[in-house]
């Protein structure tokens, strides 16, 4: 994220406002979070941007985002691939926390509740696939 924050503001250097100051600089880094691997729980300070840039369309701030850690993810998404397989494995939504401690720690987020928001969120997209339109597509085996 060190790399990305760089090669951000390296970009943007030459932008400066009228007083000749930096639009876009560094400022320190974010308070830690513990965000969920397959390698277990990782402490994250992610590095932190002041973008003072304005959007002309809409006239607000522009600001940086984290394409390898968005600010709202706290499990990896590799750990978000492997809960519908479990799901559909028969694992049930009780059963999650402690299956899943001994991989991810005790840190992993994922109470019963989450579990079935989830599954509910799969049902959903599984309802909106089974109801796409194929007319426009020729199928030889359906």
């Amino acid at each position: 994220m060190e790399a990305e924050v760089n090669q951000y503001i390296a970009e943007l250097a030459a932008e400066s406002d009228e007083h000749g100051r930096r639009l876009v600089v560094r400022n320190g880094h974010h308070r830690s979070r513990t965000v969920v691997t397959a390698a277990g729980p990782v402490e994250v300070s992610a590095p932190r941007v002041n973008d003072h840039r304005i959007e002309e369309a809409t006239g607000e701030r522009q600001c940086f985002s984290s394409k390898i850690l968005p600010p709202w993810c706290h499990k990896s998404p590799r750990v978000s691939e492997v809960l519908p397989l479990l799901y559909l494995h028969g694992l049930s939504s009780g059963d999650f926390v402690p299956a899943l401690e001994q991989f991810l720690g005790s840190a992993a987020g994922l109470s019963p509740a989450t579990v079935t928001r989830l599954t509910k969120q799969w049902g959903d997209d599984r309802a909106a696939f089974q109801a796409r339109d194929l007319s426009d597509r020729d199928f030889v085996y359906v």
